[in-house]
């Protein structure tokens, strides 16, 4: 199947991990960034140790030929921060303007336990009403403002937040205009219900709101091991939940049949956060690169 318009790029979280910064410590920016053009990327996302300066950074990214595609945005609309999450988002959606980036995604990490210790299937936090209109709310607003600038807004669906499985996601999908996208990751769905139809279900609801993919894997024995020993989400990560496309159990060719079938234009971003030193993340990227252009000749 041939995804026409579509670019491949790859987080800079395999290489070093924004909520565990002990992982990866020793990878350098320079180090990150040649070894994504060096496997054949289009792009990146941004992590840590990122030139804030939009002209450092794009200076150090053209010499490779990449760009910046999306860069994770927390939302505090259930702490009652909306003021200061307004304001820091503009801030946000201007630096990645910036840089040429086309989408903005956002999660809600107002009540969020995915940077805890408390266990990552036992404590997950569900909207009240209350809740739910007010991150709806603030969503809106948002979109909006990302729309200024001709950008849009992609909702992460995360593990361990209030907008995680296929439920709420079908919930805030149904109360949000179309305006608030979807930033669909087959790795979170499959981590939160546990089925590859699942994972297809959603893709296939909702292919018209999706504005941004994240391509990762699981491994479903640690999966369980998570679940059995009661393990944070930052837990799991260290034992290995995550991997690249083609490591793990979802299987990628019906994600992929879809999105070319719906026309799907905009980024496919490998992000397969991993102990960088049980899991070298150059042959990783280079080993999930291979796989993509093997599947959909992009």
């Amino acid at each position: 199947m041939k995804l026409n318009h579509v670019k491949i790029g790859i987080a800079p979280i395999a290489w070093t991990n924004d909520d565990m910064p002990d992982l990866g410590r020793e990878n350098t920016f320079e180090q990150c960034i040649s070894e994504m053009a060096l496997a054949g990327y289009a792009g990146c996302e941004i992590g840590n140790q990122y030139p804030r300066d939009p002209e450092v950074l794009e200076k150090a990214l053209k010499l490779r030929g990449l760009q910046i595609c999306n860069a994770w945005f927390s939302t505090y609309f259930t702490r009652g921060q909306k003021a200061e999450t307004i304001a820091k988002f503009i801030e946000h959606r201007d630096f990645l303007h910036a840089l040429g980036a086309k989408v903005i995604g956002i999660s809600e990490q107002g009540n969020s336990i995915q940077g805890t210790t408390l266990p990552i299937f036992d404590a997950k936090p569900v909207y009240t009403q209350a809740q739910w209109q007010t991150v709806i709310e603030g969503f809106e607003e948002l979109a909006a403002l990302a729309a200024e600038k001709g950008m849009k807004l992609g909702v992460h669906h995360h593990m361990g937040t209030g907008v995680q499985t296929e439920a709420e996601i079908d919930y805030l999908m149904e109360h949000t205009s179309n305006q608030v996208g979807l930033l669909y990751d087959c790795g979170h769905l499959y981590y939160s219900e546990g089925t590859q139809e699942a994972v297809m279900r959603v893709l296939e609801k909702h292919i018209n709101r999706v504005v941004h993919v994240h391509l990762k894997d699981v491994r479903p024995a640690i999966l369980e091991k998570v679940r059995c020993e009661k393990l944070s989400f930052l837990e799991g990560v260290r034992t290995g939940s995550f991997t690249v496309p083609s490591d793990g159990v979802i299987s990628f060719e019906p994600i992929f049949a879809c999105l070319a079938q719906h026309q799907y234009e905009g980024w496919m971003v490998v992000e397969a956060e991993q102990d960088p030193a049980k899991a070298n993340p150059l042959e990783y990227a280079i080993k999930a690169r291979t796989f993509i252009r093997e599947k959909t000749g992009c």
